[in-house]
């Protein structure tokens, strides 16, 4: 199995033997495939790799791409041509934006040192989720009660009358009984089950697979279904098994097909394919973070974060008596700070770097952004802006730079944000650059001064 990990915008070489940095020829057009295959591959799999013949080259997609004996792992890089970063360190900070986003309630603790054990991302994954569930088992499954219907030699529970006085009507041995069995043999513990044998199959470190085996032995009792028919729809989070939801979350990220899946599920392997759009993860990841920020902020009280929201349209057919309703065009902010129906602020998240040089006027910001931003503005009366991007090493001190509007009162501010910091950390930037973003807004606001 040929394992290889790239940068976003990074080239693999393609020779045709392979080579210790690269692939094979037979390994490249397997990955060109997978990528072809898969639902963010776009138009021949160029959403995800494009291939150059003598060189395989990632897109701005992250995770990993399974193919028949060979895999590749996209890692994140704001900036293309600034040197390779450490990758342990990348990863981690990749598990972090995950635990954001899709909130699978990972936290900090172990993954550091996981990150520089494993070799891979769907290592640590694998591990992170085999620890938890070890962690949770040894505090007991949870049972529900479960109907069971059974031909019994004595009655147990209640008598189906039907049942005995048609099939059983010439035998009165056996009874025809009806009772509710307090079991582990439920919809979540059936994932769990299947989960462990699926990923025991995906394991590498000698490690992670002891746990596995462990976790095997712990649900013995539970049915083991093929991961084609789990019944996802079936697990039911209640307060009895609130401990387990993050867990389930993890499952259905690593297991259930919707995140891996192709449009032709006829591969003759079962490795695990995850990608995601790494703009789209960094815009999740700030809006989940902005949440949390805010939450502990008095002064943002009644503030609410809205993320892909609004859907207002840009035009809409022209009348001389009345003002035009938007029917075409539909926009759609990153992330919209809201109080009722008042927009108080919108933010744009761009995965690139922002320049730093203060002899630019422009700092790097693209002319289509700056119109986008303008647009929002009219569409949705909304007079603070901000345009905001990832923190990277090197970078001058975190300070928002401000621009104001020709002959208007709207303001954009270009921001930062470092993911890569503990998330404490980034939560109360994240609170003070909304908070000086917010201020001199025209809707009043709580204390905001």
């Amino acid at each position: 199995m040929t394992h290889r990990a790239v940068s976003e915008w990074g080239e693999l070489p393609v020779s045709a033997k392979g080579c210790t940095k690269g692939f094979s020829i037979k390994e490249a057009e397997a990955l060109v495939a997978a990528a072809r295959d898969h639902p963010l591959g776009g138009e021949k799999g160029a959403g995800i790799l494009s291939d150059h013949r003598h060189y395989l080259k990632a897109k701005q997609m992250v995770g990993v791409i399974s193919a028949p004996g060979c895999s590749l792992e996209i890692l994140p890089k704001v900036d293309p041509e600034a040197p390779a970063e450490d990758a342990p360190t990348v990863r981690r900070q990749l598990v972090s934006l995950l635990d954001l986003a899709l909130d699978l309630g990972i936290g900090e603790g172990g993954v550091l040192a996981m990150a520089h054990q494993a070799e891979s991302l769907l290592e640590i994954l694998i591990r992170l989720f085999a620890d938890r569930l070890l962690a949770e088992t040894r505090r007991g499954l949870p049972r529900q009660y479960i109907e069971c219907d059974e031909d019994l030699p004595v009655l147990r529970g209640r008598l189906d009358v039907a049942r005995q006085f048609t099939i059983h009507a010439v035998r009165p041995d056996r009874l025809a009984c009806r009772y509710d069995l307090l079991s582990s043999d439920i919809p979540l513990m059936q994932v769990m089950a299947a989960s462990v044998v699926f990923l025991r199959g995906q394991a590498r470190a000698p490690t992670t697979q002891r746990l596995l085996d462990e976790l095997r032995y712990a649900f013995a009792d539970v049915s083991l279904l093929p991961v084609s028919a789990l019944p996802w729809h079936k697990v039911q989070i209640d307060r009895t098994s609130r401990r387990w939801e993050s867990l389930f979350r993890l499952a259905r990220l690593l297991v259930r097909r919707e995140w891996q899946s192709t449009r032709h599920q006829t591969h003759a392997h079962d490795g695990i394919t995850l990608l995601f759009p790494m703009e789209k993860l960094f815009e999740d990841a700030v809006a989940a973070l902005l949440r949390r920020a805010l939450a502990g902020a008095s002064w943002a009280r009644g503030i609410e974060v809205v993320a892909q929201g609004g859907a207002r349209k840009c035009l809409g057919d022209w009348n001389d008596d009345a003002v035009a309703e938007g029917k075409h065009f539909a926009t759609f902010p990153d992330i919209q700070l809201k109080r009722g129906r008042e927009v108080l602020a919108i933010i744009d998240t761009k995965w690139k770097r922002l320049a730093t040089n203060p002899l630019d006027a422009k700092r790097g910001v693209s002319q289509s952004d700056v119109y986008q931003m303008m647009a929002y503005a009219r569409l949705y009366h909304c007079e603070r802006l901000m345009l905001l991007y990832p923190d990277v090493p090197g970078s001058e001190p975190n300070q928002a730079h401000r621009y104001g509007v020709h002959g208007g009162p709207e303001m954009l501010a270009l921001g930062r944000v470092d993911l890569s910091a503990p998330a404490d950390f980034a939560a109360q930037s994240l609170r003070e650059t909304a908070k000086q973003l917010l201020a001199g807004c025209q809707v009043p606001l709580r204390r905001i001064i």
